[in-house]
């Protein structure tokens, strides 16, 4: 059984743009999400269920609008889901147990890292710093988190 789930209380104590985000497939505008800029060493967990995501090591400038990773810390935490939304055929990426939308992943990554961009929104996602991980449960995670010194 796993520890991760979607949890009703986190989802009432969600922010207007983090509901409307994680819950209402909605999009933040490019550009604002409080973790586009973000350069510490750490991990990025789904907001609603806490299960692993993203690495720090694993991020990159993109210049989309929105936090880029090219790869999930933990695949199995991350459902990629046909999206024909907008009049467009995208790939959805959705937590898979806390079953909140996070964003889209799309083939125009760094070549040398695997050619996938996932293009995240920052209200899908909460921050652990490398220092805190331990402490929060997340230390199996340490190793691949890239120091940023």
């Amino acid at each position: 059984m796993t520890r991760y789930s979607k949890d009703p209380e986190r989802i009432k104590a969600l922010g207007p743009e983090e509901f409307r985000v994680t819950q209402r497939n909605g999009t933040e505008r490019p550009g604002t999400g409080a973790h586009l800029n973000n350069k510490q060493p750490g991990i990025y967990v789904d907001i609603v269920s806490g299960e692993p995501l993203f690495a720090s090591a694993d991020k990159y400038e993109s210049g989309c609008g929105w936090p880029s990773f090219t790869r999930p810390i933990e695949p199995a935490h991350v459902t990629e889901l046909r999206d024909t939304t907008l009049g467009m055929i995208r790939t959805e990426v959705r937590s898979t147990h806390g079953d909140s939308h996070l964003g889209h992943v799309f083939p125009d990554g760094p070549r040398d890292r695997g050619g996938l961009r996932y293009c995240i929104n920052s209200a899908s996602l909460r921050f652990v710093h490398r220092d805190d991980m331990e402490a929060e449960g997340y230390g199996d995670y340490i190793d691949q988190v890239e120091d940023v010194a």
